[in-house]
């Protein structure tokens, strides 16, 4: 029995609501899995880490990514467009030129910077299966993930139905029958899917967006076979004007009203975005335990508005935060997300609209909610040991009356002195063991230079 004593910190934030977010104490670890909080003292034998000047959070959750796009931040062409424009720009524009080498490099480069922040769990929405490859994107993001010791839910995307844009510059996106995709998925999820409490390796069935990639008689069978494959539902909605208008146009229904007449609500469903929602539409995802994976600052790049995860989480609702891909995000980490989401609702809602726990709660918590983890998220005993300890070692930090909100409030790069993923450390005194991030910068650049040309 493996044992580790978690001592010296400033305070913790729990991740539960209200009062219960904060306490404070030592952390005993035992086989990856907390067994006490509080005044502890040390055992015979039991390793220690020193978490002197540093405040501990739950290990972060991301419920929403596109790894491979960590190869295409700020693409001059898109970086000033609205989704549709950036679509056609940038990610639908290079997509046939993310080979197998870009892809891994891409999910390192993802997963460094998620690490680095404090994140331990990440769902990447991975949409490119083309019958042109000859390599398989699950395989390579797990193998990534497994490398890194980082958790993983695998998203796995795709369409059967091709969006088109006015351009024929671009290769058209792939698609495939509704029968291969489905097979396809089952075969991943028999691959990769462990629903083990302490599993790192989950996958999710992931259309793009039931508006533009699914025909609207293929949504009772795609969420159908998710129930029988015991798989999670993830998607797009709402996240423009665009999502709305055409579900009025076409079906004469909202997005939410429209999906809830096909079973595509309900707490094994999380849609990313969902920014533009009338006050029912809000209503009905509470009701239901549908999940939000709110990215404020992909919304904000794209200038596509900012979602009313606040009036959700007020009703109850399940409430994550997302990076959402680099390639709308060139900040894709969970800190910046954090800080970001704290600032806009403030900045457009007033300064009462969120505060920095419920901030905190949805980024670890309300992810683990959402993304169906319920042995992460929280430190408690019996939870599994996902712990990040950050560092209040910067200028920024120093003169703090309230150290426990430091990360969030004071942005930048929070210093990740330890993280821990089910008590195996993944980041030490600020490395990520085994990574050696020169030669992931020279990697990337040398990708980089191959798809701009």
């Amino acid at each position: 029995m493996t044992s580790m004593l978690i001592e010296n910190a400033a305070g913790i934030f729990t991740g539960l609501s209200g009062d219960a977010m904060r306490t404070a104490g030592a952390i005993r670890i035992r086989n990856g899995v907390i067994v006490a909080i509080g005044m502890l003292q040390p055992e015979p034998g039991e390793r220690r880490l020193d978490a002197k000047d540093c405040v501990i959070y739950p290990g972060l959750v991301s419920t929403h990514h596109h790894m491979f796009q960590s190869v295409l931040k700020g693409v001059r062409e898109g970086i000033n467009l609205p989704l549709a424009g950036w679509l056609r720009s940038v990610p639908y524009r290079f997509w046939s030129a993310i080979d197998e080498e870009a892809l891994a490099v891409a999910a390192r480069i993802a997963l460094a910077e998620l690490l680095l922040s404090g994140t331990t769990t990440v769902a990447d929405h991975h949409y490119l299966f083309s019958d042109t490859f000859r390599f398989d994107p699950a395989q390579v993001i797990f193998d990534v993930a497994r490398s890194l010791g980082i958790r993983l839910v695998f998203c796995r995307g795709g369409a059967t139905v091709s969006r088109h844009f006015d351009t024929d510059q671009s290769v058209p996106m792939p698609v495939e029958t509704l029968d291969r995709m489905l097979q396809s998925v089952e075969a991943c999820a028999q691959r990769f899917h462990d629903p083990s409490p302490d599993s790192l390796t989950h996958v999710a069935l992931a259309p793009t967006t039931p508006t533009w990639s699914l025909d609207p008689g293929e949504l009772r069978e795609v969420i159908a076979a998710a129930r029988r494959m015991k798989l999670r539902l993830h998607s797009h909605l709402s996240e423009t004007s665009d999502y709305v208008d055409f579900c009025l146009s076409v079906h004469g229904k909202r997005p939410v009203h429209w999906l809830a007449e096909h079973d595509w609500l309900g707490e094994d469903v999380w849609f990313a975005h969902l920014v533009h929602l009338d006050p029912e539409e809000v209503a009905i995802l509470a009701r239901s335990g549908t999940g939000m994976a709110h990215c404020p600052q992909s919304n904000c790049r794209l200038g596509s508005g900012v979602a009313p995860a606040d009036a959700m989480a007020r009703l109850g609702g399940a409430v994550s935060l997302g990076v959402d891909g680099a390639a709308s995000n060139e900040a894709a980490d969970m800190i910046s997300e954090m800080h970001s989401c704290w600032h806009t609702h403030r900045a457009v809602k007033g300064a009462d609209a969120v505060t920095v726990e419920d901030v905190v709660h949805w980024a670890t918590a309300g992810g683990a909610r959402v993304l169906g983890l319920p042995r992460i998220g929280t430190l408690a005993p019996g939870q599994q040991a996902d712990i990040a300890i950050f560092s209040l070692d910067q200028p920024r930090h120093f003169g703090m009356h309230d150290p426990m909100v430091a990360p969030v409030t004071c942005a930048g790069s929070a210093h990740v002195r330890h993280l821990l993923v089910g008590g195996r450390p993944v980041v030490e005194d600020g490395v990520i063991p085994g990574l050696d991030l020169q030669k992931l910068k020279f990697d990337a650049a040398r990708v980089v230079s191959r798809l701009a040309a």
